[in-house]
């Protein structure tokens, strides 16, 4: 869309900006011991978003970069969570959205839920009584449902509101940002498959034995309870989860011997972050993290497999307008 269009179509306001750019960050869900509870916001790796308001109603995805993904509203997340929200407050102005994406799409660290969030995000700064963060969480979740088949927070709740948040419950809605995690490293490994959330989720027993109920609850109590004592020794206890990685790790190539190279090299906690295939690592020095990404990357290049890694930490900021 030319210049000429968006001066067209975009409502001057002295009061309120008209248009913005928003940073919107990759983000870790589930963490092994909270499966569609858990997540944390990772620096420095997200997607960017534009936003302009118009006169129009509605969302408008005007552009889209780094990926192939549909520029209807109604199939798109961003413009299925943007709509939800501009229709349930009854906005008096429309929205064009340009996508660019840096997170890829199916990679397991939250391409889809940086769009719905910051989406909701986005729009949010065009309001004279802006919502709250669990507000823009429940219309981004709209979106999630859409690429995911459900409604769950675990991605959108850090990506809006920053580090690592806990989902109590969705009857009611509730959202608690957890202490920070500033001594924690992380490394991400991609392989270049595509694990389709909705796919990833159809694997998971419906049912589950009682022991294994109980560890995994005992593990998301001492995860949260070493938060806010800030023990190292129960943080790396409870970072375990014997629900879905027996299932999950199925789908990813040499998944045992990448997991077998993190303890080997120090890190503290392995698993498969989201619905994969991307995994994450955790220690408390970044030489450990560099040395486990490099030794995981030459076994995948080996097997000739493709592989992205990053090294990054815990952010402490959700999504963010910037320059």
């Amino acid at each position: 869309m030319s210049q000429e269009i968006h001066k067209k179509t975009t409502v001057q306001s002295l009061d309120n900006p008209t248009e913005i750019r928003v940073f919107c960050p990759a983000t870790v869900a589930n963490v092994n011991c909270g499966f569609d509870s858990l997540g944390f916001a990772l620096k420095g790796i997200g997607d960017e978003m534009v936003f302009r308001k118009t006169e129009g109603r509605g969302v408008t995805i005007t552009e889209i970069t780094g990926d192939t993904l549909p520029m209807e509203a109604h199939n798109n997340v961003a413009g299925v969570a943007g709509n939800a929200m501009l229709e349930d407050i009854n906005a008096n102005f429309g929205v064009e959205i340009e996508i660019h994406k840096k997170i890829r799409s199916g990679s397991g660290i939250g391409s889809s839920s940086a769009s719905a969030a910051g989406a909701v995000y986005g729009i949010n700064q065009f309001l004279e009584k802006p919502l709250s963060n669990l507000e823009l969480t429940r219309y981004a979740m709209k979106g999630e449902a859409l690429a995911s088949g459900n409604e769950h927070a675990d991605n959108v709740a850090p990506c809006i509101y920053g580090g690592t948040t806990l989902v109590t419950g969705y009857n009611p809605f509730k959202v608690i940002a957890l202490p920070p995690m500033d001594t924690v490293y992380v490394g991400i490994l991609h392989p270049h498959i595509t694990i389709k959330t909705k796919e990833a989720r159809k694997i998971l027993p419906t049912h589950v034995p009682l022991k294994d109920a109980i560890a995994q609850s005992q593990h998301l109590a001492s995860f949260v309870a070493s938060l806010y004592e800030w023990d190292k020794e129960l943080f790396k206890e409870s970072i375990k989860d014997v629900l879905v990685e027996p299932h999950r790790k199925l789908l990813i190539p040499h998944f045992d011997e990448i997991k077998a190279i993190s303890l080997q090299n120090g890190c503290i906690a392995f698993g498969i972050s989201g619905s994969g295939p991307s995994m994450f690592c955790l220690a408390f020095a970044k030489a450990d993290i560099d040395k486990y990404l490099s030794e995981s990357t030459a076994l995948y290049e080996c097997n000739g497999l493709q592989v992205d890694s990053y090294s990054s930490r815990i952010s402490g900021e959700g999504c963010k307008v910037i320059k």
